[in-house]
C-alpha cells in the first residue's frame, strides 16, 4: 500500500514583496509562507526586516509591491484577522485596567476563547490578575501582552520578539507554552534574534539580512550551511551570549 502525504494547507504568504520606509528599503522582494500547525521561526539582526514582515502579515502595514495573503484574503481585513493572535514590541495598553479585565476584553473578540484562568496560568500571570497593568514591571507587562495573543485560540499566532530582555529561565519558561500551544494545533510566527531559540522551537527557519531572504529550511539545514563559514553581523548581543549559540566556534565583537 502507497501512503501520500499531503502538504500542510497554506494560511498566511508573501509574494515579491517590497516595502519601504522614505529612503530605507525595509523589504526587498521577499517570499514567505507559512503552513498550518508549524513552528516558523524569522531569524535576523534588527533591521533584516522581520517586524516589517509581520507588520503586513497581520494588517497593520501595506506593502509598496507584491502580494500578501493571511487565509486567502486581504489581512487589512478584520473579519479575517480575527483569526489570529499578535504580540508586539511596540504593543501598550491602558495602565488602569486589570490584568484579567485586559484578557476578559481581548478574549470577547472571538468566537471560541480560551478560558481567562487557563490564559492567565499560561502566560504566568495567576499571581497578577487583579494587579492594574501600570504596576507591572516591563517583563509583566510583555506576559500580559503575550496572554493577549493566545486567549482566543487562534489557529495563527504572531510573536514578535516575546524573550528580548528575559533571563535564561524565563526564557526557557516561555519556550515550553510555545511546544503546548503548538500541540493543541496553532502555526506559530516567532521573530527572534536568538539562534537557540530558533533551533530550540522552530519547524522551519527563514534566515533574514537587508530585507532579503538568505536561507530557508529546517534548524538542521540552516546550521549546516552555516558550518565553517564566518558570518559578519550587527548585534546588541555581546561576544560571550554569541559564543554559547549552537555550532559557533568563536564570536568577537
Amino acid at each position: 500500500m502507497t501512503v501520500h502525504s499531503h502538504p500542510r494547507p497554506e494560511l498566511a504568504r508573501l509574494a515579491g514583496v517590497r516595502k519601504s520606509y522614505g529612503a530605507v528599503q525595509a523589504l526587498a522582494g521577499i517570499d514567505l509562507s507559512v503552513r498550518a500547525g508549524e513552528v516558523l521561526a524569522v531569524l535576523g539582526a534588527n533591521g533584516a526586516g522581520k517586524t516589517t514582515a509581520l507588520g503586513l502579515l497581520t494588517g497593520r502595514i501595506s506593502a509598496d509591491a507584491g502580494s500578501v495573503e493571511l487565509f486567502g484574503a486581504d489581512p487589512r481585513r478584520p473579519d479575517v484577522r480575527r483569526g489570529i493572535g499578535v504580540m508586539l514590541q511596540d504593543g501598550d495598553l491602558p495602565d488602569t485596567l486589570r490584568v484579567a479585565e485586559h484578557i476578559r476584553l481581548y478574549s470577547s473578540y472571538y468566537p471560541a476563547p480560551r478560558h481567562v484562568d487557563d490564559t492567565l496560568r499560561l502566560a504566568g500571570l495567576t499571581e497578577l490578575a487583579r494587579r492594574p497593568y501600570g504596576a507591572l514591571s516591563g517583563g509583566q507587562k510583555r506576559r500580559v501582552q503575550f496572554a493577549l495573543a493566545i486567549c482566543g485560540r487562534a489557529p495563527l499566532l504572531f510573536i514578535d520578539e516575546p524573550t528580548v530582555g528575559l533571563d535564561v529561565e524565563a526564557r526557557r519558561a516561555f519556550w515550553v507554552v510555545i511546544r503546548r500551544l503548538r500541540e493543541e494545533g496553532a502555526a506559530i510566527v516567532l521573530t527572534t534574534h536568538y539562534l537557540e531559540e530558533a533551533d530550540a522551537l522552530a519547524d522551519r527557519i527563514v534566515l533574514m539580512a537587508g530585507g532579503r531572504v538568505l536561507a530557508e529550511g529546517s534548524p538542521a539545514h540552516i546550521k549546516s550551511r552555516a558550518e565553517g563559514k564566518r558570518l559578519v553581523a550587527r548585534s546588541r548581543l555581546g561576544a560571550g551570549e554569541l559564543q554559547a549559540w549552537p555550532g559557533v566556534a568563536s564570536a568577537r565583537e
